[in-house]
C-alpha cells in the first residue's frame, strides 16, 4: 500500500483538534515526514531540537515499515498521538510525556470522533529481535538479557537492597555475549 501524504493530515488534525495552534499561519511548527525505513521498534516520535535561544528545529517522524501496511486509522492515531507531544510541547511550554496535559488532549480528541482512537501505547506488530547479551550483576549473579550493551546500566536489586535505591558501581552490570544453553 501507498504511503499517505502526512502533511494534508497534520492540517487538517491542527485545525479539527488543535485550534490551528501548531501552524504559523499555513507553515507547521514542527516538520512531519516518514523515517528512511529504520524506525522498525516504535510507531513515530516527537522530537525537539533548540538551535540557539529562540530557534527550534522540531519534528514528528512516523515509521515507514511498521505502519505502510495497516490500516488509515494506525496512521491517525500515531500522527495525532505525536501531534499531542508537539502542542504540549510548543503550546503549553511544558515538558511532561504522558502526563495529565496529555491525556486530557487525548481523551477530548478521543470523545469527539470515532474514525480512530489515540493511546499511549499501541499493539502494532513489532517483529521480534532476538537477545545478544546477558547483563550479569556482580553481587546477585542474576542474568538479563539484553538486546544491547547498555553503558551504566546497574542491578535494580542490589541497588535497592544495598545502596537505598540509588544507583552505584558495585552493581554495574557485566556483559556476556549471549549463546543458547542446552
Amino acid at each position: 500500500m501507498p504511503l499517505i501524504p502526512l502533511l494534508p493530515l497534520f492540517h487538517a488534525f491542527n485545525t479539527q483538534y488543535f485550534e490551528e495552534t501548531l501552524t504559523d499561519g499555513v507553515k507547521p511548527l514542527v516538520a512531519v515526514r516518514w523515517s528512511d525505513g529504520k524506525l522498525r521498534k516504535t510507531a513515530g516520535f516527537y522530537r525537539r531540537k533548540r538551535k540557539g535561544l529562540f530557534q527550534r528545529n522540531c519534528e514528528i517522524v512516523l515509521s515507514q515499515p511498521l505502519l505502510q501496511n495497516l490500516p488509515r486509522s494506525a496512521i491517525e492515531s500515531t500522527l495525532c498521538h505525536e501531534m499531542i507531544h508537539a502542542w504540549v510541547d510548543l503550546i503549553l511550554g511544558l515538558e511532561e510525556g504522558h502526563g495529565p496535559n496529555f491525556h486530557q488532549r487525548m481523551n477530548v480528541i478521543n470523545s469527539s470522533q470515532d474514525k480512530f482512537k489515540v493511546t499511549i501505547r499501541h499493539n502494532f506488530p513489532v517483529p521480534n529481535t532476538l537477545q545478544k547479551w546477558w547483563a550479569i550483576c556482580p553481587n546477585c549473579l542474576i542474568r538479563y538479557p539484553y538486546k544491547r550493551k547498555v553503558k551504566g546500566a546497574a542491578c535494580r536489586r542490589c541497588c535497592d537492597k544495598y545502596h537505598d535505591g540509588k544507583w552505584n558501581i558495585n552493581c554495574l552490570l557485566k556483559y556476556e555475549c549471549f549463546s543458547e544453553e542446552a
